[in-house]
């Protein structure tokens, strides 16, 4: 699992700053009722996107390490598992709403999503049910979210 989430937050730590940079006047024109603050959280330095990254990594590798310890019985692991597939689709709605690239896109239909796939299937045939779809849906912009905006705490704290 935490091979597969590093292949798409590779993509996403390399294009995720300069995108945002670019992308702002193209989505502001395309959504132009959207709050002005919504734009401004949007533009994200590169020390940012590192922490905010870095902080997915450690509850990714958090709930890898569950896995393995439980033999996938852990319904950490199982959330977190079937949040990762989910977090693809969305990656995958995002480029086809903006209609071009966006971070992670490259990654989420060749990794992301078939493995989650994949570890969903094997979870299932070996008697374990998946976590909760709605619950995994309910937990990841939380997550998400937590993450961007310690990443920016830490970010800002780094520099003075």
């Amino acid at each position: 699992m935490f091979a597969a989430w590093a292949a798409n937050d590779i993509e996403e730590l390399l294009t995720m700053a300069p995108w945002s940079r670019t992308a702002g006047p193209r989505l502001r024109a395309r959504f132009p009722r959207v709050p002005e603050r919504v734009w401004a959280r949007m533009e994200l330095t590169q020390p940012q996107v590192n922490a905010a990254v870095g902080l997915m990594a450690g509850l990714i590798a958090a709930a890898a390490a569950d896995g393995a310890r439980t033999g996938g019985r852990s319904p950490f692991f199982r959330t977190v598992l079937t949040g990762f597939g989910l977090h693809g689709a969305v990656h995958m709605a995002q480029s086809a709403a903006y209609r071009g690239y966006t971070p992670g896109v490259a990654t989420s239909p060749t990794v992301v999503v078939p493995y989650s796939i994949w570890a969903l299937n094997r979870l299932r045939r070996a008697g374990l049910p998946p976590a909760s779809p709605v619950l995994s849906a309910a937990l990841l912009p939380l997550a998400a979210g937590a993450a961007q905006a310690l990443g920016g705490r830490l970010a800002r704290r780094r520099r003075g």
